[in-house]
C-alpha cells in the first residue's frame, strides 16, 4: 500500500514525518501482534493526527485532512515535472510517464480506507479526521481562495477515475496556480538570514482592483499598458510612480498584481536597507516562468546614503543582465529620487565637478523608463472621490451635507488626496 519508498520526482516527500509515519502504519500495523511494536504505531498516529489538526489549522482545511494533507503534499513540491508544468503545462514524455508512476503511489494512499487506522488507535478519532469541521473560515498560510481551490483540488483527486485523470488535475492545478510558495502565493517580501536572502509569502493582501482608485484614468492605463506588456512576454520598462501623498500610488501597484496575478505575476517587497540581498533575490527567480515585479514603496534617498548607486546597478549596468521576467516598480514623492540641494546647482559646495555630481543623482529616476505622475486632486475632484466613495460604501447622508463635512474634515486631515476622502467616508461609517 503506498510504497513511498519508490517515489521518483517526488522522491524528497518519502521524508515527509507524517506521510512516513502514517504509511508506515497503514504498511505494517494490520498484521502485526507484538504488542510493544503496536504500541509505538499507537504513538505514531497520535502524533500523526496531532499533526493533520495543527495543518488543518495553519491552512484552514476541513472535512478529509488525511486527503487535504496529501493534496498539500503535491501543491508545495517544487521539482522538475511540477516546475514544468507551471503556466505552459505538459501534456506527454517521459518526464509524465515518471511523474504518472509517483501518482499511482499518491492515488493508493488517496484511497486507503483510514478507519482502518482508527482500529490500531481510536476509531472515533479516526473519524473526526476525516470529516472535520472548523473552526471559524480563517487560514493564516493561504489566503482564502488559494485554500479553497486546494480543497477542491482535494475532492477532485478522490473522486477520479483513473490514474489519467488524477493527473490531469494536479497539471491543471499546476498550469492555473503554479507551485510552491511562489505559485500559490501572490506578494512576497525578503528576509536576510545567516545564508542569505529568503523569499517570505505575504498571506494577508488587500483586494484593491483598479476601479476602486476614483480618477486617475490616464495614469492607471500608463501602468496597465506597462504590465500587459510584461505579463504578455513583450518589451516592457522599470515603472516610477511619483507624485503627491495620499494619491493611490501604492493602491495602484496592490491593484495591478490582483489583475494579473493569474496570468502569472508575482511582486516581491524589498526596502533600501535590503539592497543587498537583490541579487540573492533575481537568482532565485529568474529562471522561474513567473513574473516578478521587485516593489519598492516610498523610494527616495537622502544625500548621505549611498544605496542608490547599488540599485543603479542592479538596474541597469551591471555585468549581469536583468532577467526577462523581472521588473522594478517603484513608488516616490520625489521626482528624482535623491534629495538635492540647492548647492548642487548654485554656489560653490567643494565639488570641483558639480554637473557630474548632478547627473549622479538625477541617473537613477532615468532608469526608470516608464515615469508616472499621481498628482493631487482639485477641490471638484476631491468632491467627486468622497461621492462616489461614500456611495460605494452606503453612506447614508444628503450630498450637500456630505460635501460640506469633507470640506471640514480635508482642513484638519491632510488635505486634498484620495487617502484623506477614504479616511472620510471610513469616519463616517464609523459613525453610522
Amino acid at each position: 500500500m503506498g510504497n513511498i519508498d519508490e517515489l521518483v520526482i517526488y522522491r524528497a516527500l518519502k521524508d515527509d514525518d507524517v506521510l512516513k509515519n502514517i504509511v508506515e502504519v497503514m504498511n505494517s500495523a494490520e498484521e502485526c501482534n507484538d504488542a510493544e511494536k503496536l504500541s509505538e504505531y499507537r504513538e505514531k498516529i497520535f502524533s500523526a493526527f496531532h499533526n493533520l489538526i495543527d495543518y488543518a489549522g495553519t491552512y484552514g482545511f476541513e472535512k478529509n485532512l488525511w486527503q487535504n494533507y496529501l493534496t498539500l503534499l503535491l501543491v508545495n513540491n517544487e521539482n522538475v515535472f511540477s516546475r514544468a508544468c507551471e503556466i505552459r503545462g505538459i501534456e506527454n514524455g517521459t518526464l509524465l510517464g515518471l511523474a504518472m508512476h509517483d501518482f499511482l503511489i499518491f492515488r493508493e494512499l488517496f484511497a486507503y480506507d483510514f478507519k482502518k487506522i482508527g482500529k490500531i488507535a481510536d476509531i472515533s478519532l479516526a473519524e473526526m479526521i476525516l470529516d472535520y469541521k472548523r473552526v471559524d473560515n480563517a487560514g493564516k498560510a493561504f489566503n482564502k481562495r488559494i485554500r479553497d481551490c486546494i480543497c477542491e483540488l482535494s475532492c477532485r483527486l478522490d473522486k477520479s477515475k483513473s490514474i489519467a485523470e488524477f493527473a490531469k488535475y494536479i497539471i491543471d492545478f499546476y498550469r492555473r496556480f503554479g507551485v510552491g510558495k511562489l505559485g500559490l502565493h501572490k506578494a512576497f517580501r525578503v528576509a536576510h538570514t545567516e545564508i542569505g536572502a529568503e523569499i517570505v509569502p505575504i498571506t494577508n493582501i488587500a483586494h484593491v482592483n483598479l476601479d476602486d482608485l476614483v480618477g486617475y484614468e490616464s495614469a492607471k492605463q500608463k501602468l496597465i499598458d506597462n504590465t500587459e506588456a510584461f505579463v504578455n512576454g513583450k518589451k516592457a520598462n522599470n515603472c516610477l510612480l511619483f507624485g503627491d501623498a495620499g494619491t493611490g500610488k501604492s493602491s495602484s501597484i496592490k491593484a495591478i498584481l490582483n489583475k494579473y496575478y493569474e496570468q502569472g505575476l508575482r511582486i516581491i517587497e524589498i526596502y533600501k536597507y535590503q539592497f543587498q540581498d537583490l541579487n540573492d533575490v533575481i537568482a532565485q527567480i529568474k529562471n522561474r516562468n513567473y513574473k516578478f515585479i521587485i516593489y519598492m514603496d516610498d523610494l527616495s534617498f537622502e544625500e548621505f546614503e549611498v544605496e542608490y548607486k547599488y540599485l543603479k546597478a542592479v538596474i541597469e549596468g551591471g555585468l549581469e543582465k536583468k532577467p526577462e521576467n523581472v521588473l522594478i516598480y517603484a513608488t516616490s514623492n520625489r521626482r528624482h529620487l535623491i534629495k538635492e540641494d540647492f548647492s548642487d546647482r548654485d554656489g560653490w559646495t567643494g565639488d570641483v565637478h558639480k554637473t557630474d555630481t548632478v547627473q549622479e543623482k538625477l541617473s537613477l529616476a532615468s532608469r526608470f523608463g516608464v515615469t508616472i505622475y499621481f498628482g493631487s486632486p482639485d477641490k471638484k475632484q476631491f468632491q467627486n472621490i468622497v461621492r462616489v466613495l461614500a456611495e460605494r460604501s452606503g453612506v447614508e447622508m444628503a450630498e450637500e451635507e456630505l460635501l460640506v463635512e469633507a470640506n471640514r474634515w480635508e482642513l484638519n486631515h491632510g488635505g486634498l488626496s484620495g487617502r484623506t476622502a477614504q479616511q472620510f467616508v471610513d469616519y463616517l461609517l464609523g459613525k453610522q
